[in-house]
């Protein structure tokens, strides 16, 4: 096989970013539903996790009640553990036979997390990223942004408790949503999308984008 047609049968790589409270979880449905519709075989997943045991590091790494608090560096060869677990076993077989891979965060959000959050070394988390992705980025990173007034005000109204990182101070949240901002305006894959109207409204949005920019690779 030519190194065009392979370009061509692999399959494409986009991701839904953003702060806590933005509506990651709900609009990957719908990117989901609209290129489930198109014909499309896709593949739905989440960072941490997508397999057993990336699902493993997810569950030591969200939770509140940890006797032992982590590392900021243990905190982040945890997430991207279970990001060459996910690679290897879900996103690069998928990919390879020419699925679509929706993936709720990726590597986006350790720059954002541990990076803004946490204030590690972006070169740091970069000489990892080259490490275990090998050069793979998505095709498209769909950021969801809200004003972190909102989006507090959403994660107080879901009730429950509350993991390791939605209980993080409101500094944190600041620095966190500011280098998504950052990293969208630098890179053309990204495209923003205010996640600040009622949900019908959103998902227009997303649709509106999937069609200009996800239409012209069918």
């Amino acid at each position: 096989m030519s190194a065009q047609a392979k370009q061509q049968s692999r399959g494409r790589f986009i991701t839904l970013e953003g702060g806590e409270g933005v509506g990651k979880t709900t609009n990957v449905g719908v990117v989901c539903d609209w290129l489930t519709s198109r014909g499309i075989e896709v593949v739905r997943t989440r960072e941490p996790g997508g397999t057993s045991g990336a699902e493993a590091i997810r569950e030591l790494l969200l939770d509140p009640e940890r006797d032992e608090p982590w590392d900021e560096s243990a905190e982040l060869l945890l997430v991207f553990a279970a990001r060459a677990q996910h690679l290897a076993r879900r996103i690069r077989p998928a990919l390879a036979r020419g699925a679509w891979v929706v993936c709720d965060r990726f590597t986006d959000a350790t720059f954002a997390y541990q990076g803004g959050g946490r204030g590690l070394d972006p070169a740091r988390i970069a000489t990892l990223e080259g490490l275990v992705q090998q050069g793979l980025e998505p095709d498209l990173t769909l950021l969801l942004d809200v004003p972190l007034e909102i989006a507090a005000q959403r994660v107080s109204g879901r009730g429950g408790e509350r993991d390791r990182f939605e209980r993080e101070r409101e500094s944190f949240f600041e620095a966190v949503r500011e280098t998504y901002l950052a990293r969208a305006q630098a890179q053309s894959r990204f495209a923003v999308i205010d996640a600040t109207p009622p949900l019908p409204e959103v998902r227009d949005a997303i649709e509106q984008c999937l069609a200009s920019r996800v239409a012209p690779w069918l």
